[in-house]
């Protein structure tokens, strides 16, 4: 619960600090005396956004600073998840909003960002102001008001999971069908460039190996006659003799004489082995004369091939091995892509098997919810009767529409104001202080069914007088037994039940218009409670009656 609540240069609130209480806590001065300004500080200390122009006129910055106690197990979870933790069960949370626009924001003196007030604030308080009557214009928060009362948390957490995996899934399949058309056509690229080198079947190295072999073939003639040259000389022919017959004269001509010269011997050994290899040389000369022979149809497939290779190369060249590594980057890509046809299908199948999941989820959650809507239409029906609208209907409409993250249902809450009408739209007929009543019946209802422990209410009673605003003060009281209840009121049905009641006064102070924040003795209370009856200097009557009002009250 809110125990303290700090505020300085906040507007016309210089400096003031509010004790709170447990049960009703109930706010009222005159119009105009700064109640909002008031209600602004605890959004800015919950971690709503403010602006700089709520800080006090020729002061450097606003200070709001709160202190709650009992935190619930939401809070404290929280503050371990956020890496924060409470001193003594308590939390302090403040917040300096600077006159340039800037903003500081601390937990227990740890300096943190604003969302985490935010986060923090979310699970503290729950403020209803005047404008919250829209979340009931609002046919699209109904569903989310029978959610609250029914509990349906986890069974909307199951279905969101599946529906988001489906959404995931959805997301997945539409973008693979959109790349298709470009898909196909680069699939078709990719098998032109593999079919085309595959269909080479080019070996390793075969393109050197060709080329050195035509060329051989292309000059045959000159080979040919170069090597016959080359053998004569060593060999020699009818006319003269080769080297390799000189080289054996010389080698006999020295060899007669090694006995008188032994060294010779080496020598001898020398040319023999010269006239040997010159035999051999010339011998392999012949063969390869012999080979020499160019075949035609060898030829032209040499040149045919030749060309392949030359074409391919200029286009996925220059070099083979660029060829290559073409028809590599190809085919993983080629690989890739009709792989992504395979997966694509395996996900249609996916997202058919998830959203009969889905369907089944929702179907389920809409049962639940349509069990609840008849335990929801009789309290919020006994609620409204208290109110002092025993002739109103309420009617929970559900729908069945296309599957979305809140299920397959269209919720929208209808009302019959007097007996014999239909039941319509709550937009379309109710009236302020009808749509205030409806949300404090809706409020009572869920009271219990969240952990929050502070609500407050900024002018519930809007539009509502006599009977009705008595009705209104007690269910309150009621809410104020298992939650702490904060509210600004203008109606002495509802002030006179406070069991904490605090006078917010404008005051001028030195020609500055000042605001004062003080929690009325019990002695005190019956010249406000005469004043919200009367107006300003009530009479000594209106004050005996201002308190026989309180007497009256049980406000134990």
């Amino acid at each position: 619960m809110l125990n303290e609540l700090y505020i300085e240069n906040l507007a016309v609130i210089e400096r003031s600090e509010i004790s709170f209480k447990e049960g009703l806590n109930v706010f009222t001065g005159e119009t105009g005396a700064g109640k909002s300004i008031l209600i602004n500080g605890i959004n800015a200390i919950l971690g709503q956004r403010v602006t700089k122009d709520i800080v006090r006129t020729g002061t450097d910055k606003a200070v709001v600073s709160a202190m709650f106690s009992d935190l619930n197990n939401e809070v404290r979870a929280k503050l371990l998840e956020l890496g924060l933790e409470a001193e003594d069960g308590q939390l302090f949370l403040s917040r300096e909003i600077r006159s340039d626009g800037g903003s500081i924001a601390r937990v227990n003196s740890r300096s943190v960002n604003v969302s985490v007030l935010k986060e923090l604030g979310e699970l503290l308080v729950n403020i209803h102001g005047q404008h919250d009557n829209q979340i009931l214009m609002s046919p699209e928060k109904h569903i989310e008001i029978l959610d609250a009362y029914a509990n349906a948390e986890p069974l909307i957490e199951d279905y969101q999971a599946s529906f988001k995996e489906l959404q995931q899934i959805a997301k997945q399949i539409a973008k693979l069908k959109q790349a298709n058309d470009r898909k196909a056509f680069r699939i078709s690229e990719l098998q032109e460039i593999v079919g085309e080198i595959t269909a080479l079947k080019i070996g390793e190295n075969e393109d050197e190996e060709i080329a050195r072999e035509l060329d051989i073939s292309k000059n045959a003639v000159v080979l040919s006659e170069a090597m016959y040259l080359s053998e004569q000389i060593i060999s020699g022919n009818d006319d003269s003799k080769g080297v390799s017959e000189l080289i054996g004269e010389a080698r006999s001509s020295i060899e007669r004489h090694n006995d008188i010269m032994p060294e010779l011997a080496a020598l001898v050994e020398r040319l023999a082995s010269a006239e040997i290899e010159l035999n051999d040389i010339a011998g392999e000369l012949s063969s390869r004369i012999d080979r020499l022979n160019v075949d035609p149809k060898r030829y032209d497939y040499l040149n045919s091939r030749a060309d392949e290779f030359r074409k391919i190369k200029k286009k996925y060249g220059p070099e083979m091995s660029d060829v290559f590594k073409t028809l590599d980057a190809a085919q993983s890509e080629l690989d890739e892509l009709v792989g992504t046809e395979e997966c694509l299908n395996r996900l249609v199948e996916k997202k058919n098997e998830l959203l009969s999941i889905v369907s089944q989820k929702a179907k389920k959650l809409s049962e639940f919810r349509a069990e609840a809507g008849k335990r929801f239409v009789k309290q919020v029906t006994e609620e409204l009767e208290f109110l002092n609208m025993p002739k109103v209907k309420l009617v929970v409409e559900q729908k069945a529409g296309k599957l979305t993250i809140h299920g397959m249902d269209q919720i929208e809450f209808l009302i019959s104001a007097n007996v014999g009408e239909e039941p319509r739209p709550i937009a379309r007929i109710a009236s302020g202080g009808e749509l205030s009543r409806i949300m404090l019946a809706l409020k009572n209802v869920i009271a219990d069914k969240d952990s929050i422990q502070t609500l407050i209410f900024d002018e519930i009673d809007t539009g509502v007088s006599g009977k009705a605003a008595q009705k209104i003060g007690m269910k309150l009281r009621q809410i104020s037994k298992i939650r702490q209840v904060l509210c600004v009121t203008h109606l002495v049905q509802i002030a006179v039940l406070a069991q904490n009641h605090i006078l917010i006064e404008k005051n001028i102070v030195n020609d500055r218009t000042v605001t004062s924040v003080t929690p009325l003795l019990p002695e005190q209370r019956k010249y406000e409670i005469a004043r919200i009856m009367s107006g300003e200097n009530p009479s000594e009557l209106m004050l005996k009656n201002a308190q026989e009002l309180i007497d009256s009250v049980n406000v134990d």
